[in-house]
């Protein structure tokens, strides 16, 4: 996962989550951090930018909230909160172990709610000093989220439920300067690179589809002070294809002024579908 700030220098606070054992220090900071986050960091500033890598779990309230004291005690400032925290552990429905549950949602649900909540109660804390940020926060969903994906019940209820998140703190957060977004991206992660190892291999020559730097241009806009007056919206992004997603929203409707009977009820629900549109299939179905 990578969060942390964002302005024209453009430092960041790299996060792979729960951690794996690697030490860095930064100013009031010495966490353990795994090898990518820290390979982040070093790619960021070999590009002339300015990182830190941070190891706390991002599952745990300590640990978001470590990661956000970790980007004010190094930057001074908290303008950008991305969050991307998830691993899969697919299963059918009927073979899915509740610890698989538990720990999918934990992971991608959690772990978007809880560095939110600390970024949030900064922003909020700022906005009453009479200092209101140009904030913005760019959530993690999925296709799978938005769709559901045959095999993958528990990561698209957990993506599902974040797309549902962002637009919850949109809501709360828009009178504090704070914008909240979500992508839904399609790309070639460490998470999906065993999964979909053939789908989404990267081409001998041409244009790689599936690289996930074809994403990173929406997240950066949507982080930035550029996409004022965009929030509370979902974005795909795979390839070269952006797309605004367009979840529920009010389809054909019925009013019998009274209680239906279940027949009644069966008969108006049947007309009504008639006259809605079909949805889009599960993916893998």
């Amino acid at each position: 996962m990578r969060q942390g700030t964002v302005d024209g220098s453009a430092p960041w606070v790299a996060t792979d989550g729960p951690a794996r054992q690697v030490t860095v220090e930064g100013p009031a900071l010495q966490v353990a951090v795994d090898n990518p986050a820290r390979q982040v960091a070093d790619e960021i500033r070999a590009a002339g930018g300015e990182a830190i890598a941070h190891g706390g779990d991002i599952a745990t309230s300590a640990g978001a909230a470590s990661l956000v004291a970790a980007a004010l005690e190094t930057y001074g400032r908290l303008d950008t909160l991305v969050n991307n925290a998830g691993f899969l552990r697919d299963r059918m429905l009927v073979n899915l172990d509740e610890d698989d549950w538990d720990a999918v949602v934990r992971v991608h649900l959690k772990g978007h709610f809880l560095p939110l909540k600390h970024a949030a109660a900064y922003w909020r804390a700022e906005a009453k000093a009479g200092r209101t940020p140009v904030a913005r926060v760019v959530n993690t969903s999925s296709g799978a989220g938005l769709l559901g994906s045959l095999g993958q019940a528990n990561y698209s209820a957990a993506k599902a439920g974040i797309v549902a998140l962002t637009l919850v703190a949109a809501a709360e957060l828009g009178r504090y300067g704070v914008q909240v977004n979500a992508i839904a991206p399609a790309a070639r992660t460490r998470m999906t690179e065993r999964t979909f190892a053939e789908s989404m291999a990267a081409p001998e020559a041409g244009f790689d589809a599936m690289a996930p730097a074809n994403v990173s241009p929406l997240a950066v806009w949507l982080g930035s002070a550029a996409s004022e007056g965009v929030t509370g919206r979902v974005f795909e992004a795979e390839g070269g294809r952006i797309t605004v997603m367009e979840g529920w929203r009010a389809g054909p409707s019925a009013d019998k002024g009274a209680r239906w009977t279940p027949e009644e009820a069966g008969e108006a629900a049947l007309k009504l579908l008639g006259e809605a549109g079909v949805p889009g299939p599960v993916y893998g179905a």
